[in-house]
């Protein structure tokens, strides 16, 4: 079982971060994906801990959407940062999380789209998957990646509509549920995560936000992956163990830890 998504190096962490990486082993985790936001030296020093207390997960680099601004005058100064870093992160193995959110609009929207742009071109250049970020964007986003070309990757935390999920799949890439799955009112969700093949399915839990059922409202943790599985395997009549193999395998096939 991997969280193909998760943010421990969040100062949130900081202080039982130890005990969060031994419930998580404790859970019957394999790895994680930790995501990292470029250029934040406290996050790179608390990723070096996870490391040092897991040594098997494994990280992703980029600029989010919502810091986007900080590189406005130049975008392509954000795929510059991400590359550095990347080189000197040994367990790097993603460009993300980056895309777009019109929710917040904490960034230009032009600003966003340019950023975007630049780090999915670093990512084919270092052939790497991205790790996609997308709200109230989904044209623009799918538009981005369609005239890139050839990008491997993952929509993560997936909240959208049966059109995203299809567009999704159509450029070949993966979806990732995470907690939001298991909330009573999200059957919406549920039925639109059922058209996802299961070699393209991956699970998260993007903690600390999110906590699934019957966690929620709580701090989520790596070690709660268990319960979008347990119910996403329901979902699809099948035994969790069986659905946690195939997710596991799909991680490997695409990250290639």
């Amino acid at each position: 079982m991997i969280d193909s998504h998760c943010h421990l190096a969040d100062e949130t962490f900081s202080a039982d971060l130890a005990e969060v990486v031994s419930r998580a082993k404790g859970a019957g985790l394999e790895r994680a994906l930790v995501v990292l936001a470029a250029g934040n030296p406290r996050e790179a020093a608390q990723a070096e801990r996870v490391v040092e207390l897991w040594p098997d997960v494994r990280l992703s680099v980029g600029v989010h959407p919502h810091q986007a601004h900080q590189f406005a005058d130049d975008p392509r100064r954000a795929a510059t940062a991400v590359r550095e870093q990347f080189a000197a992160t040994p367990s790097a193995r993603a460009v993300g999380e980056i895309g777009l959110d019109y929710h917040y609009d904490f960034s230009p929207r032009d600003v966003q789209q340019a950023v975007f742009r630049a780090q999915v071109r670093l990512a084919r250049e270092l052939e790497r998957p991205v790790v996609i970020h997308t709200r109230e964007a989904d044209e623009d986003t799918i538009a981005i990646l369609r005239e890139a070309g050839g990008v491997r990757g993952v929509l993560h935390c997936f909240t959208g509509s049966p059109a995203l999920a299809d567009a999704g799949l159509a450029l070949g890439l993966h979806i990732s549920l995470a907690g939001i799955v298991t909330f009573p009112k999200a059957a919406a969700l549920r039925e639109t995560a059922r058209r996802v093949p299961l070699d393209r399915l991956l699970v998260e839990t993007d903690s600390p936000f999110l906590a699934p059922v019957p966690y929620r409202g709580k701090r989520n943790e790596p070690a709660y992956l268990v319960r979008v599985l347990d119910t996403l395997a329901e979902m699809h009549q099948m035994p969790s163990g069986d659905l946690a193999r195939r997710t596991t395998a799909t991680f490997h096939a695409l990250f290639r830890p």
